[in-house]
């Protein structure tokens, strides 16, 4: 029975993932969410890794889960240790020594955002509208405590890894993602990892908007008929 690992995005609250964690543990699984310090600003994507790499331990078969900005921790831990599995959750993709801060300007993200909003009617960024418009106002609330603001350190570390495990990789979008639109999600994939993205209903924070269908897309990972598709470089 594989074990999930799962890191946040920006800011680091392991919360993110709180609706799907419990549905994993139901299913017989072990199921670990791992708190980064986003907001230390002596923190960087090493003392991210190093923190992902530490709550794995000695465990083998890991399915590896990343959401946003947790896709450029994400590479960094599988250099260091074996996983069965990577799973990116409306996730920034980067390529081997790439910045964060740069990540926007490479991939075209700020004009596919913009795009986006004028096509869906909706304004400027702000968080209500970007990353809460389809999570359920308790749940919202209940969130609250847990918001930090990432620090810039991790946004200019350098996600220096050399290639993408041979694990499998998928990759998952909302289809109603505002923060990264799904046709943004769908280009990066396709062009950075030969990965078609798998589309869900729901948006940019899928594991609380839509957490029963993130944790069976996650356990999609223990059944062994499910095809395998990854990248090598």
């Amino acid at each position: 029975m594989p074990s999930f690992v799962l890191i946040p995005g920006a800011g680091g609250s392991a919360w993110v993932w709180s609706r799907v964690v419990p549905l994993l543990l139901d299913a017989g699984h072990e199921a670990i969410a791992v708190d980064l310090p986003g907001d230390d600003d002596s923190a960087g994507l090493a003392r991210y890794t190093d923190l992902v790499v530490d709550a794995i331990g000695p465990r083998s078969g890991v399915v590896l889960a990343a959401g946003s900005l947790g896709g450029f921790t994400a590479p960094l831990v599988c250099q260091r240790v074996p996983i069965r599995e990577l799973v990116l959750v409306n996730a920034m993709i980067p390529v081997p020594g790439e910045l964060a801060r740069d990540w926007w300007a490479h991939t075209g993200a700020t004009e596919a955002q913009e795009e986006a909003a004028r096509a869906g009617g909706y304004g400027p960024f702000d968080v209500s509208t970007y990353f809460l418009h389809d999570v359920d106002a308790e749940v919202a609330a209940e969130g609250e405590p847990y918001q930090r603001t990432e620090a810039d350190i991790v946004f200019e570390s350098v996600c220096d890894f050399t290639a993408w495990p041979t694990a499998r990789i998928r990759v998952l979008a909302g289809a109603d993602d505002r923060f990264f639109p799904v046709g943004l999600q769908r280009r990066v994939a396709r062009d950075r990892l030969g990965v078609e993205a798998d589309v869900l209903p729901g948006g940019h924070l899928l594991p609380l908007a839509q957490p029963r269908m993130v944790a069976d897309y996650l356990l999609q990972s223990t059944e062994a008929t499910q095809p395998g598709r990854t990248k090598r470089s």
